[in-house]
Protein backbone atom coordinates (compact mmCIF):
# COMPACT_ATOMS: atom_id res chain seq x y z
CA UNK A 1 0.00 0.00 0.00
CA UNK A 2 1.59 3.41 -1.02
CA UNK A 3 1.39 6.56 0.89
CA UNK A 4 -1.92 7.64 -0.94
CA UNK A 5 -3.60 4.80 -0.69
CA UNK A 6 -6.62 5.26 2.33
CA UNK A 7 -6.11 2.23 4.66
CA UNK A 8 -8.43 0.02 4.28
CA UNK A 9 -11.05 -1.33 7.64
CA UNK A 10 -10.80 -4.63 8.36
CA UNK A 11 -14.64 -4.36 9.42
CA UNK A 12 -15.34 -3.01 5.84
CA UNK A 13 -18.89 -3.84 3.33
CA UNK A 14 -16.90 -7.29 1.99
CA UNK A 15 -15.97 -8.17 5.44
CA UNK A 16 -19.64 -7.68 6.94
CA UNK A 17 -21.66 -8.96 3.52
CA UNK A 18 -19.37 -12.45 3.41
CA UNK A 19 -19.56 -12.92 7.17
CA UNK A 20 -23.56 -12.76 6.92
CA UNK A 21 -24.04 -14.50 3.95
CA UNK A 22 -21.36 -17.75 5.35
CA UNK A 23 -24.18 -17.15 8.70
CA UNK A 24 -26.91 -17.66 6.46
CA UNK A 25 -25.44 -20.74 4.34
CA UNK A 26 -24.12 -22.65 7.11
CA UNK A 27 -27.85 -22.25 8.66
CA UNK A 28 -29.41 -23.61 5.57
CA UNK A 29 -26.90 -26.79 5.41
CA UNK A 30 -27.37 -27.54 9.04
CA UNK A 31 -30.92 -26.88 8.89
CA UNK A 32 -31.96 -29.97 7.27
CA UNK A 33 -30.47 -32.22 9.35
CA UNK A 34 -31.81 -30.59 12.26
CA UNK A 35 -35.66 -30.89 11.07
CA UNK A 36 -35.72 -33.92 8.87
CA UNK A 37 -37.58 -35.99 10.47
CA UNK A 38 -40.64 -33.14 11.51
CA UNK A 39 -40.57 -32.17 8.01
CA UNK A 40 -40.19 -35.70 6.38
CA UNK A 41 -43.44 -36.78 9.19
CA UNK A 42 -45.32 -33.70 8.26
CA UNK A 43 -45.31 -34.69 4.53
CA UNK A 44 -46.37 -38.31 5.27
CA UNK A 45 -43.53 -40.24 5.71
CA UNK A 46 -43.20 -43.31 7.91
CA UNK A 47 -40.19 -45.28 9.90
CA UNK A 48 -37.73 -46.40 8.27
CA UNK A 49 -38.90 -44.04 5.26
CA UNK A 50 -37.96 -41.30 6.75
CA UNK A 51 -34.16 -42.39 6.53
CA UNK A 52 -34.03 -43.74 3.30
CA UNK A 53 -35.40 -40.51 2.15
CA UNK A 54 -33.05 -38.21 4.57
CA UNK A 55 -30.23 -40.26 3.02
CA UNK A 56 -31.25 -39.78 -0.50
CA UNK A 57 -32.32 -35.50 0.26
CA UNK A 58 -28.56 -35.27 1.75
CA UNK A 59 -26.88 -37.36 -1.14
CA UNK A 60 -29.14 -34.70 -3.84
CA UNK A 61 -27.67 -31.76 -1.97
CA UNK A 62 -23.79 -33.54 -1.92
CA UNK A 63 -24.55 -33.42 -5.52
CA UNK A 64 -25.60 -30.19 -5.99
CA UNK A 65 -22.76 -28.43 -4.12
CA UNK A 66 -20.56 -30.70 -6.06
CA UNK A 67 -21.47 -28.75 -9.47
CA UNK A 68 -21.94 -25.87 -7.66
CA UNK A 69 -18.97 -25.79 -6.64
CA UNK A 70 -17.07 -26.09 -9.89
CA UNK A 71 -19.86 -23.60 -11.60
CA UNK A 72 -19.66 -20.81 -9.13
CA UNK A 73 -15.60 -21.21 -8.66
CA UNK A 74 -15.20 -20.74 -12.58
CA UNK A 75 -17.89 -17.95 -12.97
CA UNK A 76 -16.05 -16.55 -9.40
CA UNK A 77 -12.57 -15.81 -11.75
CA UNK A 78 -14.25 -15.04 -15.16
CA UNK A 79 -17.36 -12.46 -13.77
CA UNK A 80 -16.04 -11.46 -10.74
CA UNK A 81 -16.24 -12.34 -7.03
CA UNK A 82 -19.01 -9.89 -6.02
CA UNK A 83 -21.53 -11.54 -8.78
CA UNK A 84 -20.81 -15.20 -7.19
CA UNK A 85 -21.22 -13.61 -4.17
CA UNK A 86 -24.71 -11.91 -4.41
CA UNK A 87 -25.31 -14.96 -7.05
CA UNK A 88 -25.53 -17.96 -4.80
CA UNK A 89 -27.07 -15.94 -1.67
CA UNK A 90 -30.05 -15.70 -4.61
CA UNK A 91 -30.06 -19.22 -5.04
CA UNK A 92 -30.23 -21.23 -1.76
CA UNK A 93 -32.15 -18.27 -0.58
CA UNK A 94 -34.83 -19.09 -2.84
CA UNK A 95 -34.57 -22.44 -2.97
CA UNK A 96 -35.10 -22.16 0.85
CA UNK A 97 -38.75 -20.41 0.22
CA UNK A 98 -39.24 -22.93 -2.02
CA UNK A 99 -38.34 -26.02 0.68
CA UNK A 100 -41.03 -24.05 3.04
CA UNK A 101 -43.52 -24.23 0.16
CA UNK A 102 -43.39 -27.91 -0.65
CA UNK A 103 -46.36 -29.93 -0.38
CA UNK A 104 -49.04 -32.64 -1.80
CA UNK A 105 -48.96 -35.65 -4.09
CA UNK A 106 -45.67 -34.78 -5.40
CA UNK A 107 -43.74 -32.96 -1.98
CA UNK A 108 -40.95 -35.28 -1.53
CA UNK A 109 -40.09 -34.98 -5.27
CA UNK A 110 -40.34 -30.96 -5.15
CA UNK A 111 -38.47 -31.49 -2.03
CA UNK A 112 -35.62 -33.04 -3.74
CA UNK A 113 -35.62 -30.65 -6.19
CA UNK A 114 -35.21 -27.86 -4.36
CA UNK A 115 -32.21 -29.27 -1.90
CA UNK A 116 -30.17 -29.90 -4.77
CA UNK A 117 -31.05 -26.43 -6.11
CA UNK A 118 -30.03 -25.16 -2.49
CA UNK A 119 -26.87 -27.45 -2.76
CA UNK A 120 -26.44 -25.01 -5.97
CA UNK A 121 -26.20 -21.92 -4.37
CA UNK A 122 -24.82 -23.22 -0.78
CA UNK A 123 -21.66 -24.30 -2.72
CA UNK A 124 -20.72 -20.55 -3.95
CA UNK A 125 -20.81 -18.44 -1.13
CA UNK A 126 -18.05 -19.30 0.68
CA UNK A 127 -15.18 -19.21 -1.53
CA UNK A 128 -16.26 -16.06 -3.48
CA UNK A 129 -16.35 -14.53 0.21
CA UNK A 130 -13.10 -15.65 1.12
CA UNK A 131 -11.40 -14.83 -1.88
CA UNK A 132 -13.09 -11.38 -2.38
CA UNK A 133 -12.20 -10.65 1.09
CA UNK A 134 -8.40 -12.15 0.90
CA UNK A 135 -7.86 -9.36 -2.28
CA UNK A 136 -10.03 -6.68 -0.67
CA UNK A 137 -8.18 -6.45 2.38
CA UNK A 138 -4.05 -5.37 3.12
CA UNK A 139 -2.13 -8.34 3.49
CA UNK A 140 -1.65 -7.90 7.27
CA UNK A 141 -5.31 -7.94 8.47
CA UNK A 142 -5.97 -10.68 5.54
CA UNK A 143 -5.97 -13.45 8.49
CA UNK A 144 -8.60 -11.48 10.60
CA UNK A 145 -11.14 -10.61 7.88
CA UNK A 146 -11.17 -14.38 7.28
CA UNK A 147 -11.16 -15.22 10.73
CA UNK A 148 -14.14 -12.83 11.12
CA UNK A 149 -16.57 -14.34 8.07
CA UNK A 150 -15.99 -18.32 9.06
CA UNK A 151 -16.64 -17.14 13.21
CA UNK A 152 -20.00 -15.39 12.17
CA UNK A 153 -20.91 -17.79 9.49
CA UNK A 154 -19.95 -21.05 11.38
CA UNK A 155 -22.18 -19.65 14.11
CA UNK A 156 -25.28 -20.31 11.77
CA UNK A 157 -25.87 -23.88 13.04
CA UNK A 158 -26.32 -22.75 16.38
CA UNK A 159 -29.03 -20.49 15.71
CA UNK A 160 -30.28 -22.66 13.16
CA UNK A 161 -31.05 -25.45 16.14
CA UNK A 162 -32.50 -22.75 18.60
CA UNK A 163 -34.76 -21.51 15.52
CA UNK A 164 -36.16 -25.07 14.74
CA UNK A 165 -36.52 -25.52 19.00
CA UNK A 166 -38.31 -22.31 19.07
CA UNK A 167 -40.77 -23.19 16.39
CA UNK A 168 -41.26 -26.56 17.02
CA UNK A 169 -42.82 -29.01 14.45
CA UNK A 170 -43.61 -25.87 12.41
CA UNK A 171 -40.50 -26.59 10.70
CA UNK A 172 -41.87 -24.54 7.38
CA UNK A 173 -41.15 -20.99 9.21
CA UNK A 174 -37.32 -22.53 9.61
CA UNK A 175 -36.64 -22.47 5.86
CA UNK A 176 -39.25 -19.32 5.34
CA UNK A 177 -36.61 -17.09 8.00
CA UNK A 178 -33.43 -18.72 6.15
CA UNK A 179 -34.62 -17.37 2.96
CA UNK A 180 -35.48 -13.96 4.02
CA UNK A 181 -32.38 -13.85 5.90
CA UNK A 182 -30.70 -14.03 2.57
CA UNK A 183 -32.61 -11.86 0.26
CA UNK A 184 -32.29 -9.23 3.12
CA UNK A 185 -28.64 -9.32 2.20
CA UNK A 186 -28.82 -8.33 -1.05
CA UNK A 187 -29.88 -5.37 -0.49
CA UNK A 188 -26.25 -4.42 0.88
CA UNK A 189 -25.21 -5.36 -2.21
CA UNK A 190 -24.69 -1.58 -3.68
CA UNK A 191 -22.34 -0.92 -0.53
CA UNK A 192 -19.61 -3.66 -1.63
CA UNK A 193 -17.19 -3.08 -4.41
CA UNK A 194 -15.26 -5.76 -6.74
CA UNK A 195 -11.84 -6.74 -6.20
CA UNK A 196 -8.89 -4.43 -7.28
CA UNK A 197 -7.14 -7.74 -8.48
CA UNK A 198 -9.84 -9.21 -10.19
CA UNK A 199 -10.25 -5.97 -12.65
CA UNK A 200 -6.73 -5.46 -13.13
CA UNK A 201 -6.18 -9.05 -14.12
CA UNK A 202 -9.59 -8.67 -16.17
CA UNK A 203 -8.29 -5.07 -17.78
CA UNK A 204 -4.95 -6.88 -18.97
CA UNK A 205 -6.51 -9.38 -21.34
CA UNK A 206 -4.74 -12.43 -22.56
CA UNK A 207 -4.58 -14.03 -18.89
CA UNK A 208 -6.56 -17.61 -19.15
CA UNK A 209 -9.16 -16.98 -16.04
CA UNK A 210 -11.24 -20.07 -14.32
CA UNK A 211 -10.02 -22.48 -16.18
CA UNK A 212 -10.53 -25.76 -14.17
CA UNK A 213 -8.94 -27.82 -15.92
CA UNK A 214 -5.59 -26.29 -15.20
CA UNK A 215 -5.41 -27.62 -12.09
CA UNK A 216 -5.16 -31.22 -13.80
CA UNK A 217 -2.75 -30.30 -16.47
CA UNK A 218 0.45 -29.24 -14.33
CA UNK A 219 1.73 -31.68 -11.71
CA UNK A 220 2.55 -29.32 -8.87
CA UNK A 221 -0.85 -27.18 -9.37
CA UNK A 222 -2.78 -30.58 -9.26
CA UNK A 223 -0.87 -31.80 -6.29
CA UNK A 224 -1.12 -28.05 -4.10
CA UNK A 225 -4.63 -28.57 -5.46
CA UNK A 226 -4.80 -31.78 -3.79
CA UNK A 227 -3.34 -30.87 -0.44
CA UNK A 228 -5.70 -27.98 -0.31
CA UNK A 229 -9.01 -30.50 0.00
CA UNK A 230 -6.96 -33.11 2.14
CA UNK A 231 -6.32 -30.33 4.94
CA UNK A 232 -9.81 -30.18 5.63
CA UNK A 233 -10.47 -33.77 6.36
CA UNK A 234 -10.36 -34.04 9.69
CA UNK A 235 -13.65 -31.20 10.01
CA UNK A 236 -15.96 -33.54 8.16
CA UNK A 237 -14.32 -36.80 9.75
CA UNK A 238 -15.34 -35.36 13.10
CA UNK A 239 -18.94 -33.80 12.15
CA UNK A 240 -19.83 -36.40 9.64
CA UNK A 241 -19.10 -39.57 11.79
CA UNK A 242 -18.07 -38.78 15.74
CA UNK A 243 -21.03 -36.01 15.65
CA UNK A 244 -23.86 -37.30 13.56
CA UNK A 245 -23.35 -40.97 15.19
CA UNK A 246 -22.65 -39.85 18.80
CA UNK A 247 -25.88 -41.44 20.51
CA UNK A 248 -24.61 -44.91 18.51
CA UNK A 249 -20.59 -44.13 19.77
CA UNK A 250 -22.46 -43.34 23.49
CA UNK A 251 -24.25 -46.46 23.41
CA UNK A 252 -21.60 -48.57 22.94
CA UNK A 253 -19.05 -47.13 25.80
CA UNK A 254 -22.38 -47.17 27.80
CA UNK A 255 -22.37 -43.53 28.39
CA UNK A 256 -24.88 -42.38 31.35
CA UNK A 257 -28.21 -40.94 29.80
CA UNK A 258 -29.26 -41.23 26.14
CA UNK A 259 -27.42 -38.63 23.92
CA UNK A 260 -29.31 -36.32 21.40
CA UNK A 261 -27.01 -36.09 18.11
CA UNK A 262 -28.88 -32.90 16.99
CA UNK A 263 -27.87 -31.05 20.65
CA UNK A 264 -24.27 -32.32 19.50
CA UNK A 265 -23.98 -30.49 16.81
CA UNK A 266 -24.92 -27.60 17.92
CA UNK A 267 -23.19 -27.86 20.58
CA UNK A 268 -20.17 -28.85 18.33
CA UNK A 269 -20.71 -26.01 15.78
CA UNK A 270 -20.50 -23.39 19.05
CA UNK A 271 -17.31 -24.60 19.83
CA UNK A 272 -16.20 -24.92 16.43
CA UNK A 273 -17.29 -20.86 16.34
CA UNK A 274 -14.50 -20.19 18.83
CA UNK A 275 -12.29 -22.35 17.36
CA UNK A 276 -11.89 -20.33 14.34
CA UNK A 277 -11.79 -17.63 16.28
CA UNK A 278 -8.79 -18.64 18.31
CA UNK A 279 -7.01 -20.08 14.98
CA UNK A 280 -7.35 -17.05 12.92
CA UNK A 281 -5.90 -15.11 15.81
CA UNK A 282 -3.34 -17.17 16.35
CA UNK A 283 -2.70 -17.30 12.82
CA UNK A 284 -1.89 -13.70 12.95
CA UNK A 285 0.45 -13.95 16.20
CA UNK A 286 2.22 -16.21 15.08
CA UNK A 287 2.65 -15.36 11.47
CA UNK A 288 1.88 -19.04 10.23
CA UNK A 289 -0.72 -21.25 8.67
CA UNK A 290 1.09 -24.14 8.60
CA UNK A 291 1.95 -23.72 12.03
CA UNK A 292 -1.74 -23.32 13.51
CA UNK A 293 -2.67 -26.25 11.53
CA UNK A 294 -0.03 -28.46 13.01
CA UNK A 295 -1.18 -27.54 17.10
CA UNK A 296 -4.67 -28.11 15.91
CA UNK A 297 -4.24 -31.45 14.23
CA UNK A 298 -2.65 -31.85 17.80
CA UNK A 299 -5.44 -31.57 19.57
CA UNK A 300 -8.04 -32.88 17.15
CA UNK A 301 -6.00 -36.09 17.67
CA UNK A 302 -5.99 -35.73 21.61
CA UNK A 303 -9.86 -34.84 21.61
CA UNK A 304 -10.37 -38.04 19.73
CA UNK A 305 -8.05 -40.15 22.35
CA UNK A 306 -10.38 -38.86 25.00
CA UNK A 307 -13.92 -39.33 23.04
CA UNK A 308 -13.02 -42.63 22.49
CA UNK A 309 -12.44 -43.03 26.60
CA UNK A 310 -15.81 -42.25 27.52
CA UNK A 311 -16.72 -45.44 28.86
CA UNK A 312 -19.21 -45.22 31.12
CA UNK A 313 -18.94 -41.87 31.38
CA UNK A 314 -22.03 -39.01 31.89
CA UNK A 315 -24.04 -37.62 29.73
CA UNK A 316 -22.65 -34.07 30.62
CA UNK A 317 -19.29 -35.18 30.36
CA UNK A 318 -19.69 -36.53 26.86
CA UNK A 319 -21.27 -33.55 25.68
CA UNK A 320 -18.03 -31.42 26.83
CA UNK A 321 -16.15 -33.95 24.99
CA UNK A 322 -18.23 -33.46 22.08
CA UNK A 323 -17.77 -29.50 22.69
CA UNK A 324 -13.76 -29.94 22.69
CA UNK A 325 -13.85 -32.02 19.44
CA UNK A 326 -15.46 -29.09 18.04
CA UNK A 327 -13.09 -27.05 19.37
CA UNK A 328 -10.61 -29.01 17.99
CA UNK A 329 -11.20 -28.33 14.04
CA UNK A 330 -11.96 -24.94 14.23
CA UNK A 331 -9.82 -24.40 11.77
CA UNK A 332 -12.20 -23.57 8.87
CA UNK A 333 -11.40 -20.35 8.80
CA UNK A 334 -7.39 -21.24 7.88
CA UNK A 335 -8.43 -23.82 5.88
CA UNK A 336 -10.75 -21.89 2.91
CA UNK A 337 -7.78 -18.70 3.12
CA UNK A 338 -4.99 -21.26 2.52
CA UNK A 339 -6.87 -22.57 -0.65
CA UNK A 340 -7.12 -18.52 -1.63
CA UNK A 341 -3.67 -18.38 -1.03
CA UNK A 342 -1.98 -20.90 -2.84
CA UNK A 343 -2.83 -19.79 -6.17
CA UNK A 344 -3.32 -17.00 -8.71
CA UNK A 345 -5.32 -14.54 -9.19
CA UNK A 346 -7.11 -16.35 -12.21
CA UNK A 347 -7.52 -19.34 -10.70
CA UNK A 348 -7.99 -18.08 -6.79
CA UNK A 349 -11.92 -18.29 -6.21
CA UNK A 350 -11.82 -21.50 -8.23
CA UNK A 351 -9.80 -23.01 -5.85
CA UNK A 352 -11.37 -21.80 -3.03
CA UNK A 353 -15.00 -22.50 -3.66
CA UNK A 354 -14.49 -25.96 -4.97
CA UNK A 355 -12.06 -27.28 -2.44
CA UNK A 356 -14.11 -26.94 0.69
CA UNK A 357 -16.77 -28.45 -1.31
CA UNK A 358 -14.50 -31.42 -2.06
CA UNK A 359 -13.93 -31.52 1.19
CA UNK A 360 -17.38 -31.76 2.57
CA UNK A 361 -17.94 -34.30 -0.73
CA UNK A 362 -15.28 -36.85 0.77
CA UNK A 363 -17.35 -37.54 3.87
CA UNK A 364 -18.89 -40.53 1.87
CA UNK A 365 -15.53 -41.69 1.01
CA UNK A 366 -14.57 -41.51 4.85
CA UNK A 367 -17.86 -43.35 5.94
CA UNK A 368 -17.00 -45.96 3.08
CA UNK A 369 -13.54 -46.19 5.38
CA UNK A 370 -15.67 -46.75 9.08
CA UNK A 371 -17.91 -48.73 7.66
CA UNK A 372 -15.31 -51.17 5.67
CA UNK A 373 -13.31 -51.71 8.55
CA UNK A 374 -16.08 -53.25 10.24
CA UNK A 375 -16.99 -55.47 7.47
CA UNK A 376 -13.75 -56.44 5.42
CA UNK A 377 -11.47 -56.60 8.60
CA UNK A 378 -13.77 -57.33 11.42
CA UNK A 379 -12.81 -54.65 13.73
CA UNK A 380 -15.21 -53.07 16.18
CA UNK A 381 -18.03 -50.12 15.89
CA UNK A 382 -15.29 -48.22 18.30
CA UNK A 383 -12.14 -49.69 16.76
CA UNK A 384 -13.36 -48.25 13.38
CA UNK A 385 -14.08 -45.00 14.14
CA UNK A 386 -10.87 -44.45 15.95
CA UNK A 387 -9.04 -45.89 13.22
CA UNK A 388 -10.86 -44.11 10.74
CA UNK A 389 -10.03 -40.91 12.75
CA UNK A 390 -6.45 -41.60 12.81
CA UNK A 391 -6.22 -41.81 8.66
CA UNK A 392 -7.63 -38.61 8.21
CA UNK A 393 -5.73 -37.00 10.80
CA UNK A 394 -2.42 -38.47 9.13
CA UNK A 395 -3.22 -37.63 5.94
CA UNK A 396 -4.09 -34.07 6.63
CA UNK A 397 -1.05 -33.60 8.55
CA UNK A 398 1.10 -34.62 5.39
CA UNK A 399 -0.61 -32.32 3.15
CA UNK A 400 -0.21 -29.48 5.56
CA UNK A 401 3.37 -30.30 6.02
CA UNK A 402 4.53 -30.48 2.63
CA UNK A 403 2.35 -27.50 1.20
CA UNK A 404 3.89 -24.15 1.23
CA UNK A 405 3.38 -21.36 3.92
CA UNK A 406 1.79 -18.14 2.44
CA UNK A 407 0.81 -16.16 5.14
CA UNK A 408 1.54 -12.62 4.19
CA UNK A 409 2.34 -13.71 0.94
CA UNK A 410 1.45 -11.32 -2.30
CA UNK A 411 -1.78 -12.40 -4.15
CA UNK A 412 -1.10 -10.15 -6.94
CA UNK A 413 -0.37 -12.64 -9.49
CA UNK A 414 -1.69 -15.55 -12.04
CA UNK A 415 -0.88 -18.95 -13.19
CA UNK A 416 0.84 -18.80 -16.19
CA UNK A 417 1.09 -22.21 -17.49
Amino acid sequence: MNSTQKPVKLLNAAVIVASLGYFVDIYDLLLFGIIRIKSLTDLGLQGEEIDNVGMWLINIQMVGMLIGGIIWGVLGDKRGRLSVLFGSILLYSVANVANGMVSGEHAITWYMIWRFVAGLGLAGELGAGITLVSEVLPKEKRGLGTMIVASVGISGAVVAYFVSEYFGDNWRICYYIGGGLGLALLILRVSVVESGMFNSVKEKGGVSRGNYFKFFTNRERFLRYLKCILVGLPTWYVVGILMTFSNAFAEKMDVQGDIDPGKVIMIGYAALTLGDFASGYLSQLIRSRKKVLYIFYALVMACVVLYFNMHGASAALFYTVCGLLGFSVGFWAIFVTVAAEQFGTNLRATAATTAPNYARGLLPVISMVFTGLQGSFGFSYLQSGLITGIICIALALVAAFTMRETFGIDLDYVEEN
